[in-house]
C-alpha cells in the first residue's frame, strides 16, 4: 500500500513506522522494506517468500580480437569497407587497413613494413600497429579471381587479376600464420593474419572426393587447424608448416559487388603472444 501525504491517515502510518523500524522517515522505512524484500540469507525473497533468484550473466571473456589494444577488428573492416570495399593489390590493402585503424583509434601509430629484427632472414612484417599498451603484427594477403567494375566513395575502377592457384593461397597463408607465432615473442604483442578474397574456393570445403596435395592447408569455415600440417603427405618438406597454436577458422563476409567473383570475403586469425619463447624482444 502507498504511502500517503501528512493527515491524519498519514501521522498513523508514520508513528507505526517509528515502532516497527525505529524511524519515522518515510525514506528509509522504504529502503528497509526494499532491502527485506530483495534479499535474505542469500536469496531473492519477495513479501516473505524464496523466489529463483535471476542468473547475473558473466562478464564477456577477455577477448584478443583487438588491434594493439585499442581498435576492435569488426570495428576497423566495418570502416574500411565503407570506403574500400576493394583493392587494386595487397599493397593498396594494407595502406588503406593502416589509414582505418587510425580513424577507429586515433592513439594507434601504424607502421608499414617493419623490419623484424632477430632474425637470421631478412625478414619484414607488413605492419606494425603501436597503441599506448599493446601492440600488434599483421600479415595480410589479397587474393582474387578476376572482376572488373566501379566501387567505392568516391567511385574508382577496378580490374582485377585471377591468381589461379588456391592451394598456393592457403600455403602462403598459413606461413604467415607461423611467422607472426615466432614474432609474437612478447606479452605486449599479439598477431593477426589476414585474407581478404573473392576466390569462394578458398572458404568453401573441397569439393573433389580424392584428397588434394594441400589437403592438410585447407582453410575453409569450421575447419580447425593445428600441429604439423604436411604439404602432399610431406613429400615437399619445404612446405611443411609447425603451428604452435589451434585456430578455429570463421570466414566474414566482407562485401558483395555486381557481376560474377563480387563476392567478398574475410578470414581473420589472431595469434597470441608466446611467452614460453626464450630469445629476447625485437622490434617487431
Amino acid at each position: 500500500m502507498p504511502f500517503r501525504r501528512a493527515g491524519s491517515n498519514g501521522h498513523q502510518a508514520a508513528d507505526l513506522a517509528g515502532r516497527i523500524f525505529g524511524t519515522h522517515n518515510v525514506a528509509d522505512v522504504l529502503s528497509t522494506v526494499i532491502d527485506y524484500q530483495l534479499t535474505r540469507a542469500g536469496h531473492a525473497v519477495f513479501n516473505g517468500v524464496v523466489a529463483t533468484p535471476i542468473p547475473i550473466p558473466p562478464p564477456p571473456p577477455a577477448t584478443l580480437e583487438t588491434i594493439a589494444g585499442s581498435a576492435a577488428l569488426d570495428e576497423v573492416l566495418a570502416c574500411l569497407r565503407a570506403r574500400r570495399p576493394v583493392f587494386h593489390s595487397e599493397a593498396d590493402l594494407q595502406h588503406s587497413f593502416a589509414i582505418a585503424v587510425g580513424e577507429v583509434a586515433p592513439e594507434v601509430r601504424c607502421r608499414l613494413e617493419v623490419p623484424v629484427r632477430g632474425s637470421d632472414a631478412s625478414e619484414y612484417l607488413d605492419l606494425l600497429c603501436l597503441g599506448p599498451a599493446s601492440r600488434t603484427a599483421i600479415e595480410f594477403k589479397y587474393v582474387t579471381r578476376r572482376w572488373s567494375g566501379t566501387a567505392g566513395t568516391p567511385p574508382e575502377e577496378y580490374a582485377l587479376r585471377g591468381h589461379n592457384a588456391p592451394d598456393v593461397a592457403r600455403r602462403d597463408f598459413l606461413r604467415d600464420v607461423g611467422r607472426l607465432e615466432r614474432f609474437c615473442d612478447r606479452e605486449d604483442q599479439n598477431g593477426l593474419a589476414l585474407l581478404i578474397t573473392n576466390e569462394a574456393s578458398l572458404w568453401r570445403p573441397r569439393q573433389r572426393k580424392m584428397p588434394t596435395r594441400d589437403e592438410e592447408f585447407r582453410i575453409h569455415h569450421g575447419r580447425k587447424l593445428s600441429g604439423t600440417l604436411l604439404w602432399a603427405g610431406g613429400s615437399f618438406p619445404d612446405n611443411t608448416r609447425m603451428l604452435r597454436g589451434a585456430y578455429m577458422l570463421a570466414w566474414r563476409p566482407y562485401t558483395q559487388l555486381e557481376g560474377p567473383s563480387g563476392e567478398f570475403r574475410c578470414l581473420a586469425v589472431f595469434i597470441t603472444p608466446n611467452l614460453a619463447q626464450s630469445q629476447p624482444p625485437h622490434e617487431a
